[in-house]
């Protein structure tokens, strides 16, 4: 029998044949996102599997191989790709034309991580960190966790029995599971209640059984390189600008990510390897992707659920799950197996997950001890939380302004950032340590060991 801390699995203690199942539920975790994000955009979803893989790993070379980060697509350039889609149509381009200049300003956007990387890099965390305290980071991780609530509900609708058949498996085996059960269930309440739903006849494997064994991931005309065989160089700059300006957001989503990461593992991510290199490997991995017609990547909030979940921060298991989605992109019948899964199980899963990331941001302000009896920190994550969830569930779902349009998350992330810089009585100090679960500090000798066999 083997035990181990809780928190410390590692591959000495789960063995290969663990750390390949868990590998595989990272990547089953991250699939209700990240394909749907194709799905509405009409990129490519082999594409997306494919640089999702790609960008984690680059991510990993470029963090040292420390942070258990998984790299999916990013909900936030929706509101751009079709921006740019727009302008496209009303110069007489189909969708299909349009996406590669929408690519172009997302490769540009990519760049962006890098400006905000230098200022790290020069000054320090400590200094740039001031900008970003837990009274912003921890509002904006709760309000990613509540904006995609919506989705999650709006697919468990379509079957509610499904979806809480998702949710019982994942509560069940994570609450009363022992060994291997207990770490993978997530992946269990997938596999359960697709099959279940497979019996009963919820699902259409149609497209299953005319898809191709292997097949390559994308098409040249579908990449952001298409556009200079013809350029519009008017549509080139209007997407530029166009998207540009959603960077801000996404790398305050990722500020917020890390620090939930951090929080999570117990380790200070922020600090070794540094936000300079976790913001470059998001950067260079969002622009590699667009150049090959895939969506802007992000960090995950979903895995960073499962890593709450599991207890389980081997940054090897997300290299592996890196790796399982890269040799799946180039399966199109494995697309369409993952195309036909019920709606509702994604949803119940997602329910989950999303929850777990709000769950994260309240953790980070209680661990930090903001000082909610201080006006200016009552308004500032009030701010943050009213806007990023009235505007994404407002009439339009997103700000207009100027050529672009925003969402409720970014413009409650930089509306947040600029408050808490302004406002006095600022009082947060970067602290190189990240603090420990108040539970787990209490309850730590009852927790301390646990079977895995």
């Amino acid at each position: 029998m083997t035990t181990v801390n809780q928190g410390i699995y590692d591959a000495r203690t789960l063995g290969k044949g663990r750390m390949l199942t868990l590998g595989l539920q990272h990547m089953f975790a991250m699939f209700g996102a990240t394909v749907l994000v194709p799905v509405i955009t009409g990129l490519s979803m082999s594409a997306t599997l494919l640089f999702a893989g790609l960008g984690t790993l680059i991510f990993h070379v470029l963090t040292k191989m420390k942070v258990p980060a998984f790299l999916g697509s990013s909900f936030a350039f929706l509101g751009g790709y079709a921006t740019v889609v727009q302008m496209g149509e009303a110069q007489g381009l189909s969708a299909a034309q349009s996406l590669p200049y929408a690519c172009i300003g997302v490769f540009c956007a990519g760049l962006m991580y890098f400006l905000l990387a230098g200022l790290f890099a020069a000054f320090g965390p400590k200094r740039v960190m001031k900008y970003f305290p837990p009274v912003v980071t921890g509002p904006i991780i709760i309000a990613i966790g509540l904006t995609l609530s919506g989705s999650a509900i709006a697919n468990c609708t379509q079957n509610w029995w499904i979806a809480l058949l998702s949710i019982a498996i994942i509560i069940v085996c994570n609450i009363w599971g022992k060994g291997m059960i207990k770490i993978i269930p997530i992946l269990l309440g997938v596999v359960g209640s697709y099959v279940v739903a497979a019996c009963f006849g919820l699902c259409d494997f149609s497209a299953v059984k005319d898809a191709a064994w292997i097949g390559l991931p994308f098409k040249m005309e579908n990449t952001a390189m298409a556009v200079f065989r013809d350029p519009n160089w008017g549509l080139v700059v209007a997407a530029i600008i166009a998207i540009i300006p959603i960077s801000l957001a996404t790398m305050m989503e990722h500020i917020g990510d890390m620090c939930a990461i951090s929080s999570t593992v117990g380790k200070n991510f922020l600090e070794d390897p540094g936000l300079h290199r976790t913001l470059m490997g998001d950067g260079l991995a969002t622009a590699l992707a667009s150049v090959f017609g895939a969506p802007a990547n992000t960090t995950y909030g979903e895995n960073t659920g499962v890593l709450n979940l599991t207890k389980v921060f081997d940054p090897r298991v997300i290299r592996i799950a890196a790796i399982f989605a890269i040799v799946m992109s180039f399966c199109p019948k494995f697309s369409a197996i993952i195309s036909a899964m019920p709606a509702a199980t994604i949803g119940g899963v997602s329910l989950v997950l999303y929850g777990m990331i709000s769950a994260v941001g309240v953790r980070n302000l209680i661990e930090n001890n903001v000082d909610f009896t201080a006006s200016r920190n009552v308004l500032v994550a009030a701010l943050i939380l009213v806007l990023a969830i009235g505007i994404k569930y407002g009439a339009n779902d997103s700000l207009s302004i100027g050529f672009t349009s925003l969402s409720g998350l970014a413009v409650a992330a930089i509306l947040g950032v600029v408050l808490n810089a302004i406002l006095p009585g600022k009082d947060f100090v970067f602290n190189e340590k990240i603090s420990e679960n108040p539970v787990d500090k209490k309850f730590g000798s009852l927790l301390e060991k646990k079977d895995v066999e």
